[in-house]
């Protein structure tokens, strides 16, 4: 539109952008041709990780807590920090893990209040037999 004579303010108008980019978009093009607007690789820091660890990383998180050497099975962000740094000797600040484990899919989980000794015949005994007395005692010294 600018090539065909538009004004930097018709121009935003019509494709909803500001008039200082119109303007950077009529500059680039004066310095560097139409080629100019082209898109660009995203500029910023590389991951410190490649796909290929990503991969081998989410294998590990699979293997549970225990296989990578840890007393229980519940995965922390300074535990993915550790393995991360033991695994590929990349440092990652524990509170950073959380966003490299968003992009991989994972998210936080909260653990199950368990125990696993839990007898389930004695609970529902308890449930069934035990409270109700309970409750009508506390509803007679009422």
């Amino acid at each position: 539109m600018l090539l065909q004579g538009y004004s930097v303010a018709e121009v935003a108008a019509a494709v909803g952008a500001s008039e200082p980019s119109v303007r950077r978009w009529r500059k680039a093009v004066r310095e560097g041709g139409l080629k100019a607007l082209g898109a660009r690789p995203q500029r910023g820091k590389r991951p410190l990780l490649d796909a290929a660890q990503h991969k081998e990383l989410v294998g590990i998180l699979l293997a549970g807590p225990q296989a990578a050497g840890f007393r229980n099975d519940l995965w922390t962000c300074p535990r993915v920090a550790q393995v991360i740094e033991r695994q590929f000797g990349v440092r990652y600040h524990p509170a950073h893990v959380w966003k490299l484990l968003g992009k991989l899919g994972w998210s936080c989980q909260q653990p199950e209040q368990r125990a696993r000794e839990q007898n389930e015949r004695a609970i529902r005994r308890w449930r069934n037999r035990d409270w109700p007395r309970i409750k009508k005692e506390r509803r007679k010294a009422s």
